[in-house]
């Protein structure tokens, strides 16, 4: 025994194969993924909003300390004086004490007399940068701008003060500075104010998204609970009185489903019991029959039996294959209702098949002949095509006479025919030959279920069959089918 053989080994392919298995997908919830993508798009509104509101605010505290710094330049204007011929300045403390000197704000000034000398305060101040615009917001000379001073960024309002003395006359420029740190204070107050705001419209929007969703799913889960709820051979509709109108869709397509499962499960207890029904004769015809020829001594009994055994048996093998070919309709319509239907040449099909009936046809001494000139085209199920071509020859077949003739005819666009010189069909007996077990008096042998079949592959390709008479005899199988131009 070799050791990859013993149980450990076993266990170990085991275990292999639990770890091959591909997982199942984890799905979300409509509540979950409805939040989430609720949540990201107030997100990137909040992010939008809150750069909106800090430039907002940053302007709001740009405006109000624009106006403290001319107010600052202006308090000083007023106490410029003379003395001499000489520029003097007389700093009110007023015009220091608006800024405050606090921890984030500092203030600077800068008086310059007529000739841009220095008469008071600091002497670096920066001075305004070329071509700075008067400012319209305020009936002044005033320019304001940005600037650095002492490594820090500054507000600056440059103010020309025009002096009007008996030894000076012309215009003094006042500079007032203050660092940013007061404006950046402010607007960073705004922001969070902002931003704890929003936060809690968020949050609120969010909850109240919830407990609204939360509210509209219930009619959903009602109806889970319903259809978990029934019995498995439960199939009546469901009802659509109290529910939303978004859910009547689905509930009508549940109905729909439900009811395309009754006809199924109708359908298969309908082939179930004529399957036993006509199954069940002919077997006990045959099981009484043996048990006869056992019965007898002579060797000419035990050989009729035989024969007659033979025969029975034929009939059964043909009626189960017939039987079978009616339970392979159902999954071949199925595929075509679930777009597995294929391109095919129906003048191919037939020529395919008159070819393998010919040698039948010429021991019958029946004249089998193919009119089909052009290829036709259409979609279909080619085994459930290829049985109703050879149940509708066969059938023709079996009721012409020697030296009849059976005609096989493909016309575009998508019409099969089926011409035979037999007795033909009463006009009374044309829709009945169509249903399963239907025995003519004329048909002597036979379970009744060529026709049957064919009228079923008609309906599951949604194609029309109808019988015509022949003069002066005969019958005329026409089927017209649907066809796809391609």
């Amino acid at each position: 025994m070799n050791k990859g053989d013993g149980p450990n080994s076993a266990l170990s392919s085991e275990a292999n194969q639990r770890q091959a298995r591909p997982k199942p997908a984890k799905t979300s919830s409509l509540r979950g993924r409805l939040l989430r993508h609720l949540a990201l798009l107030l997100l990137l509104i909040v992010l939008l909003s809150s750069l909106s509101a800090y430039w907002s605010a940053r302007e709001a505290a740009d405006t109000a300390y624009d106006r403290t710094l001319l107010a600052s330049a202006r308090a000083i204007a007023e106490g410029l004086y003379a003395n001499d011929g000489h520029l003097n300045v007389n700093v009110p403390y007023v015009a220091l004490d608006t800024f405050a000197y606090d921890s984030l704000g500092r203030i600077y000034y800068q008086v310059l007399n007529l000739h841009g000398e220095l008469v008071s305060g600091y002497e670096d101040l920066p001075p305004a940068p070329p071509g700075t615009r008067r400012t319209n917001d305020y009936p002044a000379l005033a320019r304001f701008y940005d600037g650095q001073y002492r490594g820090q960024g500054v507000r600056l309002v440059s103010l020309m003060q025009p002096v009007s003395e008996p030894r000076l006359n012309g215009i003094a420029e006042i500079r007032v500075a203050e660092t940013q740190g007061a404006r950046e204070r402010l607007a960073r107050e705004l922001l969070v104010g902002t931003l704890w705001r929003m936060g809690l419209l968020v949050c609120s929007a969010l909850l109240l998204v919830w407990l609204t969703v939360s509210a509209a799913l219930r009619p959903l889960e009602s109806l889970r609970r319903a259809v978990a709820e029934r019995a498995s051979d439960d199939l009546r509709p469901l009802p659509e009185g109290e529910l939303p109108r978004e859910l009547r869709p689905l509930v009508k397509a549940l109905n729909q489903f439900n009811e395309r499962l009754r006809n199924l499960f109708e359908r298969q207890a309908q082939f179930i019991a004529d399957a036993a029904h006509e199954l069940r004769t002919p077997l006990a015809a045959l099981k009484a029959r043996v048990e006869l020829g056992l019965r007898a001594q002579a060797p000419q009994v035990w050989r009729s039996t035989l024969e007659e055994t033979a025969q029975n048996t034929d009939r059964l093998t043909e009626l189960a294959n017939q039987l079978l070919s009616l339970a392979r309709i159902e999954s071949g319509a199925r595929a075509i209702a679930e777009g597995g239907a294929q391109r095919l040449d129906l003048s191919q099909l037939a020529r395919e098949l008159g070819l393998a009936l010919a040698p039948l046809a010429h021991a019958r001494g029946i004249a089998l002949a193919l009119e089909a000139e052009q290829p036709v085209w259409l979609l279909g199920e080619p085994t459930l095509l290829n049985e109703l071509l050879c149940n509708l020859v066969d059938n023709a077949l079996a009721h012409t006479p020697a030296s009849g003739n059976v005609i096989l005819r493909v016309l575009a666009p998508g019409i099969l025919e089926i011409q035979d010189d037999g007795p033909g069909i009463p006009a009374d007996e044309r829709e009945k030959v169509f249903e399963r077990f239907y025995r003519r008096s004329l048909q002597g042998s036979g379970a009744g279920l060529g026709l049957a079949i064919v009228g079923e592959i008609c309906r599951a390709h949604q194609a029309r069959i109808s019988l015509h008479q022949v003069q002066p005899q005969g019958l005329l199988v026409r089927v017209e089918f649907a066809v796809e131009t391609v």
